[in-house]
């Protein structure tokens, strides 16, 4: 009886090992987006590219950001192995200061859930009128 428990304990852990290896796999090109230093306004939306480097299609369930201010956009359809995929994200660049936030994706890859981020510093814009000011400053001496 203990031979035949130790049987199935070792083909249920080598079948478990098996099922691992054919799981999908994210590889991405960047895990970390930095915007480095933008503008007020400026255009927010970038993209976090990857590779289905696993056996078995990719298919994210669900991308969720850590706040209201990044909206990301996952793909609608299964990702095939060794084909390419994107996730946009779009980040709200009329809020001035330093960001670093966090995307979170659910999906049936070998690691299901995977986190990526994005970070940078939004700078006020100068307005029309100071422009004008500096540039007809210069203009009189």
């Amino acid at each position: 009886m203990r031979t035949v428990l130790t049987f199935v304990l070792v083909l249920f852990v080598s079948f478990s090992s098996f099922a691992q290896d054919e799981k999908p796999v994210f590889k991405f090109e960047k895990e970390i987006i930095d915007y480095g230093k933008i503008k007020q306004g400026a255009n927010g939306v970038r993209i976090f590219e990857f590779t289905n480097v696993g056996k078995s299609p990719l298919v994210i369930t669900q991308v969720q950001a850590s706040c209201g201010c990044t909206v990301p956009k996952k793909p609608e359809k299964p990702i095939m192995p060794g084909e390419k995929g994107k996730i946009e994200v779009s980040y709200d660049t009329k809020r001035l200061g330093g960001f670093s936030k966090a995307i979170t994706i659910y999906s049936n890859a070998q690691n299901p859930r995977k986190m990526i981020k994005i970070k940078g510093y939004i700078e006020k814009k100068e307005s029309l009128e100071k422009k004008k000011s500096v540039v007809s400053s210069k203009d009189n001496s």
